[in-house]
């Protein structure tokens, strides 16, 4: 009976540790593979009570080995685990690429060798579990481990895709390769120039956010076929050299940076390494290529741009530039509103998009667009035909009359202060805010979420902050701004949220999400 037990205990807690393992394997892979930010995040997770208490069962284990109810405690917990793993809910699901597959049969392979070493040095098995239970507490040690050791076979893949797309782009030398770039606002004018220029030539762009050098391979090895015309690249970077390695392989002949901040200043630093990196995609285009730059942006506006002839500058607020924007107004039906030509007649437009900064990421596209020698009926006819990107302000009704503004994919401070102008602008029912705030702004994290607090009090009437990462930060700004203590709620999770939400809620009412953060973030 002791034996079947044993037994019982040693397998259930290894198909708990393939669960952790596969758990270690997703946050893995929301941290790019890289070891130095999945470490970071490791970190945060620490205290988790779930790695506390499996660190008590393998104390107890070890000081008590062969102990019946200790051995029958670790079975109830594995199989809690396995249960509460198999039903847990992520935002973001682990894909199991080829890459992960590798990565995740090496980890197993190493949990196996090390529970079978042990095995044959001491020929116990209640060594065998402790052993497992180790490996259990230090799952995120063998991921790191099978990253470095799988890390060859990832190079020696991934040069050989590089070449393959290095080679597709070489057959088709007359397509025109258009990079986009920016600290936000890249992902909406990559889809708002997609569907002007796709009014008069075949274009293909990045999808979704595949914005690193591995994901333009991608969808040059799967997707870019001889017909295409216009290849539009959205360039995102993580750390100095990143988009200068993506134009390495497409050589960009129109470069567009959207907007220049505080973003990613956790692994940037400063804000002149931000502005160096996105310059990358300016700097690598040819003489007589054209770089479209957003005036609005201190850093874009002082940056000197000598390598290239064709230089156009564009603005919401500052009229001596080569294009601008005015004449906005609102409706239930989207935005109209007047582009200006420092060289050109003024035109008046109208779309569905609503949002300054969203008709400035339009305003890159009409520019382009130009250039490329798109007629003018045709631009005009676009930009009233183009939809908004999901989770980037979308606005829908629901049923029950709610209005919902969604705005949840990759909040910044001036996408936030765009949203929240919207939803200031409603003036039925109670204007409501789902948000836990910004992430990776360095040491001015505080600092901005302290301002989104002061800027709901301004435009919310019903405050619902997400998680703990920056409560500290936005409930101050909430308080020193003096918003109604009773109608904020502090959620636990984003289900939390929601159903809080579904207790207030009535019809006329209108509800901003703003920002989603990603399993990796509490």
């Amino acid at each position: 009976m002791e034996k079947i037990i044993i037994i019982c205990c040693l397998v259930l807690s290894f198909i708990y540790l393939l669960s952790r393992l596969k758990f270690e394997l997703q946050m893995m892979q929301q941290n790019s593979y890289r070891n130095s930010r999945y470490i970071k995040w490791y970190r945060s997770d620490l205290s988790n009570p779930i790695r506390i208490a499996i660190f008590i069962l393998f104390i107890l284990s070890s000081v008590l080995s062969g102990n019946l109810y200790i051995l029958i405690l670790i079975i109830l917990f594995s199989s809690w685990g396995i249960f509460y793993e198999a039903k847990k809910k992520y935002k973001k699901k682990l894909v199991f690429t080829r890459r992960a597959t590798r990565l995740y049969i090496t980890s197993v392979i190493i949990s196996l060798l090390t529970i079978g070493i042990i095995y044959f040095i001491w020929k116990n098995a209640e060594y065998a579990v402790s052993t497992v239970l180790l490996l259990n507490i230090f799952s995120f040690t063998i991921l790191i481990i099978s990253n470095l050791l799988n890390s060859p076979i990832e190079k020696s893949i991934n040069r050989k895709y590089y070449n393959e797309a290095k080679q597709i782009l070489q057959q088709n030398k007359d397509l025109i390769i258009i990079g986009i770039t920016g600290s936000y606002g890249k992902t909406s004018t990559k889809h708002y120039l997609y569907r002007i220029l796709s009014e008069k030539y075949n274009v293909l762009m990045t999808p979704g956010s595949f914005n690193t050098t591995l994901g333009v391979i991608r969808t040059v090895r799967e997707q870019l076929k001889p017909y295409h015309e216009i290849f539009i690249v959205e360039m995102g970077a993580k750390q100095s050299g990143d988009i200068k390695e993506i134009c390495e392989l497409v050589h960009p002949s129109i470069g567009i940076i959207t907007s220049i901040g505080e973003q990613h200043l956790e692994s940037f630093k400063t804000i002149e390494n931000v502005q160096k990196t996105k310059f990358e995609l300016i700097d690598s285009l040819p003489e007589d290529g054209l770089a479209v730059l957003n005036y609005d942006y201190p850093y874009i506006a002082s940056r000197k741009v000598e390598n290239v002839k064709n230089k156009i500058y564009y603005s919401f607020t500052d009229n001596a530039v080569d294009y601008f924007i005015d004449s906005i107004k609102y409706s239930s039906k989207g935005t109209e509103f007047t582009v200006h030509a420092k060289n050109g007649p003024a035109e008046e437009l109208s779309t569905k998009i609503v949002g300054k900064y969203n008709l400035s990421n339009i305003l890159a596209g009409y520019i382009v667009a130009k250039y490329l020698k798109i007629e003018p009926m045709s631009i005009k006819y676009a930009v009233s035909h183009i939809e908004q990107v999901e989770h980037r302000l979308n606005i829908r009704q629901t049923p029950g009359g709610i209005t919902i503004i969604d705005d949840a994919f990759n909040s910044n401070p001036n996408g936030a202060e765009m949203a929240l102008e919207v939803l200031g602008g409603f003036t039925t029912g109670k204007r409501i805010i789902i948000t836990p705030g910004f992430i990776e702004l360095g040491n001015r994290q505080f600092d901005y979420n302290y301002n989104l607090g002061r800027q709901i009090t301004s435009n919310a009437d019903y405050s619902i902050i997400v998680g703990s990462y920056n409560r500290d930060a936005l409930t101050k700004g909430l308080n020193d701004s003096d918003f109604n203590k009773q109608n904020l709620y502090l959620a636990s999770s984003f289900n939390d949220a929601v159903n809080h939400l579904k207790g207030i809620l009535s019809n006329g009412d209108v509800v901003l999400y703003e920002n989603d953060l990603p399993d990796t973030f509490k």
